[in-house]
């Protein structure tokens, strides 16, 4: 009996440990339980705004099913691509995304007052999304080039700043200041880690926030939303009305929530509640416990990717270790973006939670993100694996010699 357990190989499947392999398989899981997460809130949250707008309840269900799909396959063909081959193509990325951000400024297709799509026939285009990515590359070749001009001197500091302001200005034009927010602290986060002095961290955070404070000061529809945020209750049927919605879809939700389908703010209430206030579906149907599992698999998924970054840059990966490790802060902030304004703890910004809200540039962009993140991790664990056979090789010989 134990000689045909031994050569079966269903049973050798479950008694033995599995083979080494060259990819994060947790990280791997991570990203497809969000999504596959994110399929099924989408779904949830969108019949009663499908049924209104086409009489097809599960249209924006189907298109996110559509739009996973080809971000799975996006992703399988950005990990073929060597990183070397993603360095090389760091700065015709970042001109490709400042010509889509000029081009979406003539033919932007106009949404609640802002034109960031291009409208492609099945599916509308938003380059803000790339840019985030094609700005990530761009600035983890530069700090490979100029690693130590950026800690020894300003003008290395200051180099990537200029793009990150073109950039900021160009998506300023459309509106769309949560993009320019989540580029900056990813910019300085990078920056950080490449090893910029303290003190010019420091004045950028501050040069950054007075910014940011001008801009909102400076447009009144933005002033509204930071003071509706701090009283969304003074005029709940008007600036306040979204996040006094998303407050009850949390009440509501309490524990446990009213269970999956249940929830009632998705009823017309609740405006846009299967793209940037899909969480608050979630609160109201699977409840605080339902949230905390998805915060612990996103925060989770940005904390390998901090983690892959980081063993690259202690590996002299320098270019893998830099990507990775803006990934990591660009989702982690994203994330903590979209839920801190759907729970009414910061201010609304329009930014969907990275893998599960509803849209295709979003998701295709942060598939492909994930993707590099297994690639850098896949070429960190190739690169030590042949360190150790060199090595192995190196000691088989010497003792036969001895």
């Amino acid at each position: 009996m134990i000689s045909r357990l031994k050569y079966n190989p269903v049973a050798s499947w479950f008694t033995e440990p599995s083979q080494p392999v060259l990819y994060d398989r947790q990280l791997v899981w991570l990203a497809l339980g969000l999504m596959l997460f994110g399929l099924i809130m989408v779904s949830s949250a969108s019949i009663p705004v499908a049924v209104r707008l086409v009489d097809m309840p599960f249209y924006f269900a189907t298109r996110q099913a559509v739009y996973l799909l080809g971000a799975t396959l996006l992703a399988c063909i950005a990990m073929t691509i060597p990183l070397s081959k993603w360095e090389q193509l760091s700065v015709p990325s970042l001109l490709l995304s400042i010509c889509l951000l000029v081009v979406v400024m003539f033919v932007g297709h106009s949404v609640n007052g802002a034109a960031r799509w291009i409208p492609l026939g099945f599916f509308n285009l938003q380059p803000a999304e790339g840019a985030k990515l094609s700005l990530l590359l761009f600035i983890s070749g530069y700090l490979v080039r100029r690693h130590g001009e950026v800690q020894e001197k300003i003008r290395g500091f200051i180099k990537p700043l200029g793009v990150l302001i073109l950039l900021a200005v160009l998506l300023l034009t459309q509106p769309d200041l949560g993009s320019v927010i989540v580029m900056f602290v990813t910019t300085i986060g990078m920056l950080f880690i490449a090893g910029a002095k303290l003190w010019q961290f420091v004045s950028l955070m501050a040069g950054g926030l007075a910014s940011i404070a001008v801009l909102i000061i400076a447009e009144p529809y933005r002033l509204r939303r930071v003071t509706s945020f701090l009283d969304p209750w003074q005029d709940p049927f008007g600036s306040g009305y979204q996040l006094t919605q998303s407050l009850m879809a949390f009440g509501r939700g309490g524990w446990w929530g009213q269970g999956l389908g249940n929830s009632v703010q998705k009823l017309e209430y609740l405006p846009e509640a299967h793209t940037d206030f899909v969480v608050a579906v979630l609160a109201e149907e699977l409840g605080l416990i339902g949230v905390s599992v998805l915060l612990l698999m996103v925060f989770a998924l940005a904390f390998k990717a901090l983690m892959i970054g980081r063993r690259c840059l202690e590996a002299e990966q320098m270019f893998g270790g830099f990507l990775a490790s803006g990934i990591g802060i660009w989702i982690a902030f994203q994330a903590l973006v979209n839920v801190g304004a759907a729970s009414g703890m910061i201010p609304t910004k329009g930014l969907t939670l990275p893998l599960v809200s509803y849209g295709g540039s979003s998701l295709f962009i942060m598939a492909t993100a994930v993707a590099l993140v297994i690639r850098v991790d896949y070429e960190y664990r190739l690169q030590t694996s042949q360190a150790h056979q060199r090595i192995r090789s190196n000691d088989e010989r010497e003792s036969e010699r001895e």
